[in-house]
């Protein structure tokens, strides 16, 4: 499709073709996400929400058991593996080749999640910033690696977030991590910008300006923009009426070379991604 660069990725022996876009469901087995609609915390919501996935079209989801949202709670390690292997169970149970990713910037939990509950990709919030064990892990797994940007850690993050040059300091964290991964034999990389991760509203707006200037990694790249603070905060509403804003950004995310969105919203995404693939092609 013109417009989207074809990326593959190997998840688990096949070749996952990101030339279209990619629609990843989230599935947050938490009481406290950010978004009240996306927490499930018995089996039977999680069931409900995993079969809604599906029915929607999405071709990936990605579980957490650790919400990120800024002053969230701290979970245990211990906690955060209890949560997932229940999520990972009714998820391979209903939906037993879809390619899942899980949201933990825990090595032990990435490793656990890959070896014991079937798991196909690690989605790091902190490019290993808060667990120094998670890229040579990720490397001896051999599974697709998430890698986003973040300063900060998620109950500070948004203190006064300041940067003398956004683009250029992403642009050299990327360059860095990449390399890291790469000396040490990673594969698979995709690129995220970490929208509302140490950001200002201007900063998220800014950065999707600029986002295609990620491309220069040659690495396919996630948007995760669903529902978040940088949609509402701007319209003075709140993330229960962020579905409008929600969707714009999503168009310009895979205008501007997304080939994946992370999504609350699976149905209104796919249809995004449909109406963008039909508009480059004409």
């Amino acid at each position: 499709m013109r417009g989207l660069i074809p990326y593959t990725i190997n998840v688990r022996g096949k070749l996952v073709d990101l030339s279209e876009p990619q629609i990843m469901g989230i599935l947050n087995v938490t009481p406290d996400s950010f978004y009240s609609g996306s927490r499930k915390q018995t089996q039977d919501e999680v069931k409900e929400r995993v079969e809604q996935i599906v029915a929607e079209g999405g071709q990936m989801i990605d579980i957490g058991a650790y919400s990120s949202r800024p002053g969230a709670d701290d979970v245990s390690q211990e906690e955060e593996m209890r949560r997932l292997r229940m999520g990972m169970g009714i998820v391979r149970e209903i939906a037993p080749d879809i390619p899942v990713s899980v949201d933990t910037f825990r090595a032990d939990v990435a490793r656990m999640c890959v070896e014991e509950l079937g798991v196909d990709i690690i989605n790091d919030i902190s490019g290993c910033e808060l667990d120094k064990d998670m890229f040579a892990t990720v490397a001896k797994l051999g599974v697709p690696y998430i890698l986003m940007h973040m300063k900060g850690n998620p109950q500070n993050m948004q203190n006064n977030p300041h940067y003398d040059n956004l683009m250029k300091e992403i642009l050299m964290y990327f360059a860095e991590k990449v390399q890291q991964l790469r000396d040490l034999g990673q594969k698979d990389i995709i690129l995220d910008p970490g929208f509302g991760f140490a950001k200002t509203v201007e900063h998220n707006y800014e950065l999707m300006n600029h986002m295609d200037e990620l491309k220069i990694f040659e690495l396919p790249i996630l948007s995760g923009i669903s529902r978040k603070s940088m949609i509402y905060k701007l319209l003075g509403t709140n993330p229960q009426e962020a579905l409008n804003g929600t969707t714009i950004l999503n168009t310009i995310s895979l205008l501007k070379g997304a080939s994946i969105l992370r999504v609350h919203d699976v149905k209104e995404a796919r249809e995004v991604a449909i109406m963008v693939k039909k508009t480059l092609e004409n």
